[in-house]
């Protein structure tokens, strides 16, 4: 078998793997570096279906909470763990009081887990995670996962990487920056440009247009692989780097010097 994890695997993903190794089964699993283990996951018994991942993992009693901290099903939500499970950390060191431990997974829903995951339940229990809910696309009141706005930007040929920023904040709607790294040989021409914003503003919504796409050499990484969405979130409201990001867990530290702080609306 073959095992996915880290970002939501799309349905092209297993596609790819399907038609590469049709013999080979796949399972696309999603937990946390904090509980050492996955939230949902796979199992031989269950089907594999693209962009799905099968079940929820024995042991952890995962749930999507709406905003008003009720379960739903068939909906997008916030990934909850409503009960404990064997490898949950109960503490931070240094933090003797268990504040900073408190306000990281409990501060929303008094009691409840949150991991900072938006994920469907499906009514036959498969799983879709749609990537970190704090890093969310918020345009007028549309909210978005990073890896739609992904699917559709990464499936361009001259496009290697790419990163996209909401920089609302509660409140305040914000700008929606797109970084790119392009492919060897390609640029991010004008027209490259122009052809982005229409496939983002037909199969998303007009108003998840970026208000700006950059060019960068490389898109921060962290050493497994993930996309530094919230800490490079945090760098362009001014957070200092060396505070936003754990520089010792980058696969690629050099290129945050690309990212520098929003300085005013038109910017």
């Amino acid at each position: 078998g073959v095992g996915s994890t880290g970002s939501p695997l799309p349905p092209e993903g297993f596609a790819w793997v399907h038609d590469t190794m049709p013999e080979v089964q796949l399972g696309s699993f999603s937990g946390g570096t904090d509980v050492c283990t996955g939230f949902v996951g796979a199992v031989p018994l269950l089907p594999v279906r693209a962009g799905v991942i099968p079940c929820r993992c024995l042991g952890a009693r995962v749930e999507s909470f709406d905003p008003s901290g009720r379960p739903v099903i068939g909906e997008v939500g916030e990934l909850v763990l409503t009960a404990p499970m064997p490898s949950m950390p109960v503490m931070f060191w240094n933090d003797p009081e268990g504040t900073r431990y408190r306000e990281s997974y409990f501060a929303d829903y008094p009691g409840v887990w949150r991991h900072g995951d938006w994920i469907k339940i499906l009514p036959d229990g498969g799983c879709v995670i749609y990537g970190r809910s704090d890093s969310t696309l918020n345009r007028g009141g549309v909210r978005m996962g990073t890896s739609e706005f992904y699917r559709v930007v990464e499936r361009f040929e001259e496009i290697a990487d790419s990163l996209v920023i909401d920089t609302g904040q509660l409140g305040q709607e914000g700008r929606l920056l797109l970084y790119v790294t392009v492919a060897e040989g390609a640029s991010l021409s004008d027209p490259l440009i122009m052809r982005l914003r229409r496939a983002i503003k037909e199969e998303l919504s007009p108003r998840h247009v970026p208000n700006e796409i950059v060019e960068v050499p490389g898109i921060p990484r962290t050493l497994s692989g993930k996309k530094l969405e919230v800490p490079i979130r945090k760098i362009l409201l001014g957070v200092p780097p060396e505070k936003a990001a754990n520089l010792d867990a980058m696969a690629n530290p050099e290129v945050l010097s690309y990212f520098v702080p929003i300085t005013g609306p038109e910017k």
